[in-house]
């Protein structure tokens, strides 16, 4: 697989509250053309928990479910090149930030942005943040689901992204 990696679509239906940003798609949701893939990836079951769904419906309903909840779920990164899975591995003189100004504008509705990890905050802040127009959606930083953080149990990374819900209903 080459180091060139392309983000996907985000998943937004127009009314949207809530955008979840990763950093870019890896390997496994890359080779699967679907976010979060990876097996060992907490996402899908903290959704699943959130939302009470579960993890194991086939793709396409636990997109609708987010769509249906007022969820988006995009990436910070539209392309980089990156060997590997891993965050660290993400050559910054690659990286091409994805059009939020232009997103944002098509979903008024986004009052919140939640990221999942500290490396989709911190692309966002650096190369998204100084470009759009004020006021801007409130954002959070939340844990990593990605297996490579493996510092806090799934108990501990529901009880943070329990926030996502707090923000849907207020």
């Amino acid at each position: 697989m080459s180091d060139h990696a392309r983000c996907f679509p985000p998943i937004a239906a127009p009314d949207a509250r809530v955008l979840i940003l990763g950093s870019m798609p890896g390997r496994a949701s890359l080779a699967a053309a679907s976010y979060y893939a990876h097996p060992r990836n907490a996402f899908w079951p903290i959704m699943a928990a959130l939302l009470n769904g579960y993890s194991e419906a086939p793709y396409a309903e636990r997109t609708t479910a987010l769509c249906s909840a007022g969820i988006a779920l995009w990436d910070v990164l539209h392309a980089c090149n990156r060997p590997g899975s891993l965050d660290t591995a993400i050559d910054r003189a690659s990286l091409e930030a994805n059009d939020f100004a232009g997103f944002l504008a098509t979903h008024t509705g986004v009052g919140h942005i939640f990221f999942n990890g500290a490396t989709a905050e911190s692309l966002f802040r650096r190369h998204v943040l100084p470009g759009l127009a004020r006021p801007l959606p409130e954002l959070t930083r939340l844990p990593s689901t990605s297996p490579a953080h493996a510092g806090l149990s799934f108990a501990k990374k529901l009880e943070a992204w329990s926030a996502v819900t707090r923000a849907l209903a207020s």
